[in-house]
């Protein structure tokens, strides 16, 4: 066999690994599964199958500190994301599945493995623990293609982000008393003294760089456009110093030093993060072709039937068990606990972190190292191969996927979109608020909406987006490329007729300076309608009401009555399901529909006054007539 890697050229290598990093990135977002999962394929498709790649000799001596440098920023970045206050806001049953369900599913999977594969109690342990991390970056398209309920989702996706770091600290304690036992040569109490040092260099090292990064933020000791670069400077540093006081303490002093920057009081670490997002997603795409290219296939493929088996036990028993008991007690139904367990997919904190143990147990001389990485890319292409599969069905068959998705997202929370939300809330009408603005959300959230802070082009924004029950999407800003922008984005999440946009004409403006009609969503509003007009209209005293349609009191009725003091905008029909009127649709309300309109007039109208009798007449609540609160601003 031709030795292809020896004849293509190192630039061309990297070119092509680049190449192949985006197109697997384009095929998960164009087929909603999880990256990871076309990475490793073709990592194993151009080393093991191919022979393309062979990472040994690519990199020889350097492939080792690359990977743990690598590994050391994806467990940081990792390790960002997780704050305290959080634990406290996601319920008890995230609480217990992080926790006790964490350390249930490492015994099952630790003795599983010892029993079936054969590994010795140590590489066991090992092994459990890395297959226990799930991530936002393998649940999150699952839960997209999957539409569970709202308690399912924040279940999983909560789940998914504060298990990475916990889990990937577990996985680190354990690796570090494997190497404190291989170096200790004296006996049980010689091995602890070694795992202690390193356990507590690690945490003393990271509250230090964790202090000392969030003190400089905080006082303003470095520039804000040098924060990052500083952060990542001092990430790198902290590692490799951490590492030569005490062998391979490093990957515990930057979760910990990530954790704690997380949750220090007086910085914004935003910036950060969202550079840490791109620069894991640079590194994800690229090391975990590389470290799929390492895979020995033979071997793997000569457990046959027990790598098998250990994964139906990890589907079945390990994540069953683990869920079964973190809701006990909880208000999670059977049929939710069920979907619950069902997904699980294993991510990229378990790629990474078993490829970099592997290469360094290795090197201390354990034989079946390799074995454990084998078989973490095994469990990582099993579960999310199996799952994507067989959610949708199981979700369908145990009824707990959402009949429809009857909310709105609404991208800007200026005063036009608190006015409607608050009329879109007391309606019952499912509905998130976005924007990027502090003061804007802080001034949603006093009005009871519910809010999310942050970037919809932002990588963690992103996954953490719940899209439960929304089905249209409303841009209520007063830029238009970006409403525009925001439009292609979400083309992946709502079909093109239920995806809205405020007009922004700029009067005069050279057509050469416009931008085209036709990326943006269909109008909002009438003709002529733009976000200019309708913050006008709000801040000279026009609120957003709602009223009742009847056969007495019918759409065209309604119109007339409302003459040019009344813009019709919204329609509920008796389903409840949200219809958005715009010149592009030939929608018109119904009888029992509940038609929402801006009022350009504090005055009740003879309409409101029809309206009314009507519904009084019908026996119909007389709540949906009652108008929004005028906005304070």
């Amino acid at each position: 066999m031709i030795d292809l890697a020896n004849l293509i050229p190192p630039a061309l290598t990297l070119a092509g690994i680049a190449l192949v990093s985006l197109i697997c990135q384009l095929m998960a977002w164009r087929l909603r599964l999880p990256a990871i999962l076309f990475l490793l394929l073709s990592g194993i498709i151009c080393g093991p199958v191919l022979g393309m790649i062979n990472p040994d000799e690519f990199l020889g001596d350097l492939l080792f500190p690359i990977v743990s440098l690598c590994v050391a920023l994806i467990l940081f970045e990792g390790s960002l994301t997780l704050k305290f206050e959080q634990l406290k806001e996601t319920g008890p049953v995230v609480r217990r599945l992080v926790t006790v369900g964490a350390l249930v599913t490492w015994g099952v999977i630790s003795v599983a493995c010892y029993w079936l594969i054969g590994l010795d109690v140590a590489l066991s342990a090992l092994f459990g623990a890395l297959v226990v991390v799930t991530g936002p970056t393998v649940v999150v398209p699952m839960l997209r293609t999957l539409r569970a309920t709202p308690r399912i989702s924040k279940v999983l996706r909560w789940e998914g982000i504060l298990i990475d770091p916990i889990g990937a600290l577990l996985a680190v304690l354990v690796y570090e008393w494997i190497v404190s036992q291989a170096a200790g040569h004296n006996g049980f109490m010689a091995s602890l003294l070694i795992f202690v040092e390193v356990i507590g260099v690690g945490t003393i090292a990271g509250i230090l760089g964790g202090f000392v990064m969030a003190t400089a933020m905080r006082r303003h000791w470095i520039p804000e456009y040098l924060e990052v670069l500083a952060s990542l400077t001092l990430v790198l540093v902290m590692f490799a110093v951490s590492n030569e006081i005490a062998h391979e303490s490093g990957l515990l002093t930057v979760t910990i030093m990530g954790i704690w920057l997380a949750n220090a009081k007086g910085i914004d670490i935003e910036e950060i993060l969202v550079f840490k997002e791109h620069l894991s997603v640079l590194l994800i795409s690229g090391l975990f072709i590389l470290l799929a290219a390492r895979l020995d296939l033979d071997a793997l493929l000569a457990l046959g039937l027990p790598a098998l088996a250990l994964l139906a036990v990890i589907q079945f028993v390990a994540r069953p068990l683990a869920v079964w008991i973190s809701s006990i007690g909880s208000e999670l139904t059977w049929p939710e606990r069920a979907m619950v367990a069902w997904v699980g997919p294993r991510g990229i904190v378990a790629a990474a972190v078993s490829a970099l143990f592997a290469l360094r147990l290795e090197q201390a001389g354990y034989e079946d190292a390799a074995l454990v990485s084998a078989l973490t890319f095994a469990v990582i292409i099993g579960t999310v191969v199996f799952q994507s599969a067989t959610a949708r069905s199981v979700a369908s068959l145990l009824k707990v996927t959402e009949p429809e998705r009857r909310g709105i997202l609404l991208i800007g929370a200026n005063q036009v979109s608190r006015a409607l939300g608050e009329v879109l809330q007391r309606l019952e009408v499912p509905l998130l608020v976005v924007d990027t603005h502090w003061d804007s959300i802080r001034q949603a959230r006093m009005k009871g909406l519910r809010t999310l802070r942050g970037n919809p082009l932002s990588a963690t924004v992103d996954s953490n987006l719940d899209l439960a029950g929304l089905g249209t999407l409303l841009t209520l800003t007063p830029e238009r490329e970006w409403n525009a922008l925001l439009n292609q984005h979400f083309r992946r999440d709502f079909p093109g007729h239920r995806i809205f946009t405020v007009r922004n004409e700029r009067a005069g403006a050279n057509e050469r300076l416009q931008i085209s009609s036709k990326h943006e969503g269909l109008p909002f509003g009438q003709e002529g309608m733009t976000f200019s007009k309708l913050s006008s209209l709000v801040s000279q005293g026009a609120r957003f009401k709602a009223t009742t349609l009847s056969e007495g009191f019918s759409y065209e009725q309604w119109q007339q009555d409302a003459g040019k003091t009344r813009i019709a905008l919204m329609a509920l029909t008796p389903e409840r399901r949200l219809r958005i009127l715009s010149p592009g649709l030939e929608l018109v309300p119904e009888a029992g529909w509940t038609l929402i309109y801006l009022a350009t007039s504090q005055d009740e109208k003879p309409g409101d006054t029809a309206a009314l009798v009507a519904r009084r007449e019908n026996g119909q609540s007389e709540e949906a007539a009652k108008p929004a609160l005028p906005d304070p601003q």
